[in-house]
């Protein structure tokens, strides 16, 4: 059962309370999408006639913060249940934020993102034509809804399956949206090229409503992405990967990398990504094709609200195959892990990644080939190799790499099986010796306490050794105090 949460509440009371004061209100946007496809929205956006100052001055808990385009944010009050334990940050949660906007027409977009000038309008109908995409600009009435009437704190949960003719009904549509919703279609509103000149980003958001929902791109809407392909490039970083990650953690990566390499935004966002097309693999390892089929095969396996380094990782893992392939004996990527490592660093950088979620997507796109040699490790080796930051997200990895190909999931049933069952204080044991005890043993501070302690750690891993005694007699042996005197380790 799909039922609408209390933000619908919010939403309806603050409509009411616009439309007792004479004013249009309307749900907009994506949540009337999302109610119409059996969807739970995210968030409930409201369109008006009311200008900001007013709606600044008719709710008493307001936001301006974009105001000069028409946006206010209005809290309203959630009730008891929400309530937290009195401090301020959990009282903040009691409130619900509902977006206002007043019903405007924009002018030129001279930044490929922000109008030069928005002027207000009392038309509704002018407001969604300058919206991005048919399915994006419908309106619901509440009053076709409720014909009983709005009263705020009296809607209770909307059922949309029970409620889905009046659902129908209450809809305003000025764009064609509810045809291209029922013929599952991504079309701009207007001329595409206009809706892509105002805001770049729109190329990449067509691509991520259309694999989010199934949907297919309308064909001129297609056309003009790829025209106006380059011009993506003109948007921050920032905003291309967090939309980006949307499209990988959404449950449709596959699809959406497909569509970018159809309408060229791949080349322009992720060149190295688009080279991984055509590019060989042996067969006997890979029988599924070229790196980009594979790559593709392993995108189809993320799963919606998947960790955004998991998928970044599994997207970047074989990017260093492209620049070492090579044809000898047969096909071989010779040091592609390294190359790989080091074309995801930049990457990164370029997308602005904070330093923690780098180092996880790097390690990811390291550690990748290593489960191959998970049988013939030391034990010292192997647990190590489980102390990696998040190791289940390389056992994930390293499971939808194994899919993609051969199949295979020997490597995997191995390192999984020791790695559930191994206890944590076997992984990581508390050492049996520290640099103070080393000191007290008669060796100088220095350098050399790195590779002595290493040596301990090593056996205690190996299970060679598990008292102090035994750590400090191992020292003694390999590392006599009597030859470091005088000098420092």
């Amino acid at each position: 059962m799909v039922t609408t949460k209390p933000q619908f509440d919010a939403a309806l009371e603050i409509i009411a309370t616009l439309r007792a004061a004479g004013y249009e209100a309307y749900l907009a946007g994506g949540c009337v999408r999302d109610l119409l496809l059996g969807r739970e929205p995210k968030d409930y956006d409201v369109a008006t006639s009311a200008t900001p100052d007013v709606v600044l001055e008719m709710f008493p808990r307001t936001f301006a913060v974009g105001a000069h385009f028409g946006v206010v944010l209005v809290a309203t009050d959630g009730g008891a249940d929400t309530v937290g334990a009195g401090n301020a940050e959990q009282d903040e949660s009691r409130y619900f934020v509902t977006e206002v906007a007043t019903f405007r027409s924009d002018g030129a977009y001279s930044d490929g993102r922000h109008p030069d000038a928005v002027r207000y309008t009392v038309s509704a109908m002018e407001d969604v034509r300058r919206r991005d995409f048919t399915i994006n600009g419908l309106l619901l009435d509440p009053d076709r809804l409720f014909p009983q009437g709005l009263k705020p704190g009296s809607f209770g949960e909307f059922d949309v399956r029970d409620k889905a003719r009046t659902l129908h009904e209450a809809v305003i549509d000025h764009v064609g949206g509810m045809a291209d919703l029922e013929s599952g279609i991504v079309r701009a509103i207007g001329r595409p090229e206009l809706r892509f000149e105002e805001d770049h980003l729109r190329m990449l958001r067509a691509v991520r409503f259309a694999a989010r929902f199934g949907f297919e791109l309308d064909a001129a809407t297609a056309a003009a992405m790829r025209r106006s392909a380059p011009r993506i490039n003109a948007v921050s970083r920032e905003r291309v990967r967090d939309e980006l990650t949307k499209m990988l953690t959404e449950g449709c990566a596959r699809r959406a990398f497909e569509l970018l390499d159809e309408t060229g935004l791949l080349a322009e966002v992720l060149p190295e990504v688009a080279r991984m097309k055509g590019v060989e693999q042996p067969p006997q390892f890979h029988p599924e094709g070229d790196v980009w089929t594979h790559t593709l095969l392993l995108l189809g396996q993320l799963e919606a609200d998947c960790p955004f380094t998991l998928a970044w990782g599994g997207l970047l893992h074989d990017v260093g195959k492209p620049p070492t392939f090579v044809r000898a004996d047969r096909i071989r990527f010779n040091g592609h892990v390294d190359v790989g490592v080091a074309m995801s660093a930049e990457i990164c950088r370029r997308f602005r990644f904070s330093n923690d979620e780098t180092r996880q997507i790097l390690s990811l796109v390291e550690n990748h080939m290593r489960f191959a040699d998970a049988q013939h490790m030391k034990a010292s080796t192997l647990k190590r190799f489980f102390r990696l930051d998040n190791f289940p997200e390389h056992l994930r990895l390293h499971r939808m790499d194994c899919m993609a190909g051969s199949g295979n999931l020997d490597h995997w049933n191995f390192v999984r099986e020791r790695y559930e069952s191994m206890p944590e204080e076997a992984v990581r044991p508390q050492p049996l010796v520290t640099g103070r005890e080393l000191i007290a043993a008669g060796y100088r501070p220095g350098a050399g306490f790195r590779e002595m302690l290493r040596t301990v750690e090593d056996a205690q891993l190996e299970g060679t050794i598990t008292t102090p005694a035994e750590a400090l007699a191992l020292l003694r042996e390999r590392f006599p105090v009597a030859a470091e005197k005088g000098s420092e380790l």
